[in-house]
């Protein structure tokens, strides 16, 4: 059999100049994988996510992330045909509350993708939506019943993520670490340096977690420190402004909660300066627009143009692209634009007077950079509230684990905790839900808390040795 194989791959190779069968048995084993050991398969799209490529077609807006994406939605079409099938699904995760949260985004973007200005664009990213939450959401949260594989989970992407820091430290020492080439020597990886710090700052928690972790062996605790160094260059490097105001954001909450600050008095504080804000909005304004310093190499300038609303392209971008998504909420506000048509659409939405040197008209430079004005511009009002609603409920069902748990489940809930509020802040200037880099372990993290609530807390605790069959 083997060698039939070979002579009808020699002939077509040399004949009709035909390569495609030579990827045979590649496509036996991983249908294999599908079939006996989909948990293996979840574990090794973890590790491809951050060293996939994406391929973009421009003409359509429409793209793909190889080869992560289509062994998604592999795992999307197994786990539909098995709940159509089969009929079950643990119940307990499907009726968690973060769960219905999810229900209700996917229920909403299902009805504005009817009411899309760009119907096919709208259901190409919904169905991106479900091969990521379906496999790592749904399906990842059967395979943490064992909470080793959570470490796993996180342990792969972490080690890929340190092959692609390693790789761009490389490549960007061969530009003097300047600035503007930080901007996008990680491609082709990752496209921009935000998305690389943003993924960064994701698993810095994560990190220094592990080096506490209980019962850590001394040789894990060394190669977590490693690893926390090179992540800690990698952030450095990146020169993603967001990604670190959005670490020292978890870095503030950590702390609060270590110091148990009742959520009263936090209440109050946030109020107080909200309040403060408002009042003495002018001045701040004023304050702000006398801020002349842009992006620099120099790190101590770099972070003075975090608020420098006058000059800064890249901070004068991103105002001008919340405008035009307010103004896209304006004409449309309940159902909106449509799911992922924002790009599309804005340009007619952005005044000549808010423009930047960087803005475009083409719908090729990205998206609303926010997580919150995206969906608001895409889906409207509802679909902005929904994705507060999921911030709110996956925040607190993680600090209710947090209470809840043994130390090793304190430990995890807390460090996936303060890895997702990166993420939540990040939001706000940035939003990558639409990539396989961000989604993957955003979802991901979601099922760790939903599978330590379930079956890791109190009297749900279950042996290491149960199964996770999906």
């Amino acid at each position: 059999m083997t060698v039939l194989f070979l002579l009808v791959n020699f002939f077509l190779v040399l004949q009709k100049d035909f390569y495609w069968l030579l990827l045979l048995p590649l496509v036996l084993i991983v249908m294999y994988y599908y079939l006996y050991a989909l948990d293996k398969v979840l574990l090794m799209i973890t590790f491809l996510t951050p060293l996939a490529v994406n391929i973009s077609d421009l003409e359509m807006g429409l793209g793909v992330s190889l080869p992560t994406e289509p062994l998604m939605f592999g795992v999307l079409l197994l786990f539909m045909a098995n709940l159509i099938f089969e009929s079950k699904y643990d119940r307990k995760i499907a009726n968690h509350p973060i769960s219905y949260v999810i229900y209700l985004s996917l229920f909403w973007m299902l009805i504005t993708t009817m009411t899309s200005e760009m119907p096919v664009v709208s259901i190409k990213y919904m169905l991106a939506r479900l091969w990521f939450v379906i496999p790592f959401y749904f399906v990842a949260a059967l395979l943490f019943r064992k909470k080793s594989n959570i470490r796993l989970f996180l342990w792969l992407y972490i080690i890929a993520m340190v092959v692609v820091v390693l790789y761009t430290i490389v490549q960007h020492s061969e530009y003097g670490f300047e600035e503007e080439a930080g901007h996008w020597v990680m491609s082709p990886f990752y496209n921009d340096h935000t998305a690389y710090g943003a993924a960064l700052a994701l698993f810095f928690p994560v990190i220094v977690g592990f080096i506490f972790y209980p019962g850590a062996s001394r040789r894990n605790r060394i190669l977590s420190v490693i690893v926390f160094v090179v992540f800690t260059v990698g952030l450095i490097l990146s020169f993603g402004r967001a990604a670190w105001i959005s670490v020292v954001v978890a870095f503030g909450v950590f702390v609060i909660i270590m110091l148990k600050i009742r959520f009263y008095w936090l209440a109050m504080v946030v109020t107080v300066v909200f309040s403060v804000l408002f009042i003495f909005q002018q001045q701040i304004i004023d304050r702000l627009e006398k801020n002349k310093q842009d992006s620099s190499a120099n790190y101590i300038e770099h972070i003075q143009s975090i608020y420098n609303i006058t000059s800064d392209a890249s901070n004068l971008e991103r105002i001008n692209r919340w405008q035009a998504a307010l103004r896209m909420y304006e004409d449309r506000p309940v159902f909106g634009w449509g799911p992922g048509t924002y790009q599309f659409m804005y340009a007619p939405y952005q005044r000549s007077k808010e423009k930047t040197i960087i803005s475009t008209n083409l719908g090729d430079k990205g998206n609303a950079h926010s997580e919150y004005l995206g969906p608001l511009s895409e889906m409207g009002m509802p679909g902005m509230l929904i994705v507060l609603l999921l911030l709110i409920v996956v925040i607190n069902s993680g600090l209710r684990v947090y209470k809840k748990g043994n130390r090793e489940v304190k430990y995890l809930s807390l460090m996936v905790t303060l890895g997702l509020i990166t993420y939540f802040t990040h939001g706000i200037l940035n939003n990558f839900l639409d990539t396989d880099k961000l989604s993957v372990p955003f979802w991901g993290f979601i099922a760790v808390i939903v599978a330590l609530d379930v079956f890791h807390t109190n009297n749900n605790e279950i042996s290491e040795d149960a199964g996770s069959d999906s």
